[in-house]
């Protein structure tokens, strides 16, 4: 069994350039050669060459973002499971960013394999923009062939997947290799700033924090008589836990990472509470809920509440308030970033396009030779939400050490994915009558 402590980094720390649901670039086999990066700058003043998985909204922003932070970068590589993603994310980013888009058909890719055959093509950083259960093995595949990342959030949809994360940052780190996650809250500079006091003391010694994600409903794509049930399970990934890890690990991920953040990065001890289906009952939603609300301990007695619905003609709320022995912080996300109490400030700095500072610091980094590697805490941030959906989705106390060590596999294993499986999804989930694993 793992220590919480010794897995933990306490370094601190888009939405869609079009309106598209990413889609996956997923199987194929993980054996790929590990080839050595020595610790030289090779970047310095050469042409960086990216290539994109996973061509939906967010893969065609992150490209977007990655030829904007660097003048010498170009796009040299595409790979999805769907032609007319990734025909239209060509498409789109021509529009925006002309001549930097250099991607000849023989670098397109399509078909299951298709980040392997993007990670071989030559390129130098790769952007892992699939829906999440890909992840793990997209990176591991990535960081042994030596190149640089940005991997969207959440990381993994299970414990096992977090496992490989770990294992995919540590080679990253000693292959001197940059790392940077999707986390875009991190990159933001009024986060940045009231974190970074309340960090340093502002409001004293943490007592509790609160995180909020209420919103409305999600997008959803009617099945096509041309489709298999991979192929419509794959164009509304959102909406199965195998695929998204449910709307706690793929979107409210956010506001546990922002609680992760401002708690040093430190693991809870426990957690407890609930969650369910209230709205989501038609069948075409698959097998996620629509709210969970999850209360952390830490081992100083401090508590962390986090609470998330997506349900049509609800208030929306999108915040953070940490509150001290000598004061609070509260932020609402893009309108207040305050702290009340002894140490009185208000944020009055610059605002910045996090999702673009992203890419920035990721292309600096590269050409400075001074890799960023947010492996550690992208990990354990996400491990944060799927520890929340195992609390919700079983009503169970559940403690760090018995959710970081869940041996529960979602999905297939990545070599048994093809257009014909008819992979099982699991009934929605009941709490007091679905087990752990």
């Amino acid at each position: 069994m793992k220590d919480r402590k010794s897995i933990i980094s306490t370094t601190p720390g888009r939405r869609d350039f079009i309106k598209k649901s990413g889609m996956a670039i997923i199987g194929g086999s993980l054996t790929y050669p590990t080839i050595s990066f020595g610790a030289t700058n090779t970047y310095k003043d050469s042409p960086l060459k990216v290539g994109l998985v996973g061509c939906g909204g967010r893969g065609t922003g992150a490209a977007a973002q990655a030829l904007e932070a660097d003048p010498n970068a170009v796009l040299y590589a595409m790979g999805d499971v769907f032609e007319d993603r990734l025909e239209e994310a060509h498409s789109a980013l021509i529009q925006v960013a002309g001549n930097k888009v250099k991607v000849e058909d023989k670098n397109k890719f399509i078909g299951f394999d298709a980040y392997l055959r993007v990670i071989e093509s030559g390129v130098d950083v790769v952007l892992l923009t699939t829906p999440p259960a890909f992840r793990p093995d997209h990176l591991t595949a990535a960081v042994n062939a030596g190149k640089h990342v940005f991997c969207e959030k959440p990381v993994a949809v299970d414990a096992p997947g977090v496992h490989k994360v770990l294992a995919a940052a540590k080679i990253a780190k000693e292959k001197n290799l940059s790392l940077v996650s999707g986390f875009c809250f991190r990159y933001d500079y009024p986060n940045r700033a009231i974190y970074g006091r309340v960090l340093d003391g502002a409001i004293g010694d943490i007592r509790t924090v609160t995180t909020f994600r209420h919103g409305g409903e999600a997008w959803y794509k009617d099945r096509q008589p041309d489709w298999t049930d991979m192929a419509y399970n794959m164009r509304n990934w959102y909406y199965y836990n195998w695929l998204s890890g449910d709307f706690v690990v793929e979107q409210a991920v956010h506001s546990l990472d922002m609680m992760s953040w401002v708690m040093g990065d430190k693991m809870p001890i426990s957690a407890t509470g609930t969650g369910g289906r209230q709205v989501r009952v038609d069948k075409k939603y698959g097998n996620i809920f629509d709210h969970f609300a999850v209360e952390f301990e830490y081992e100083n007695g401090a508590k962390g509440y986090h609470f998330t619905r997506q349900q049509s003609d609800t208030s929306h709320k999108n915040s953070v308030e940490v509150f001290g022995s000598e004061g609070s912080a509260i932020v609402h996300i893009g309108r207040r970033y305050e702290i009340t109490g002894k140490n009185k400030w208000t944020y009055g700095g610059e605002r910045n396009n996090m999702f673009q500072t992203e890419h920035d610091e990721l292309f600096a980094s590269i050409r400075s030779g001074n890799p960023i590697n947010n492996g550690e805490w992208m990990a354990t941030s996400t491990m944060l939400a799927i520890w929340a959906r195992m609390v919700g989705y079983t009503g169970q106390t559940i403690s760090w050490e018995q959710a970081f060590n869940s041996q529960e596999i979602l999905g297939p294993k990545v070599d048994e994915y093809n257009w014909d499986l008819k992979w099982p999804t699991p009934p929605v989930a009941v709490p007091g009558k679905t087990k752990f694993v």
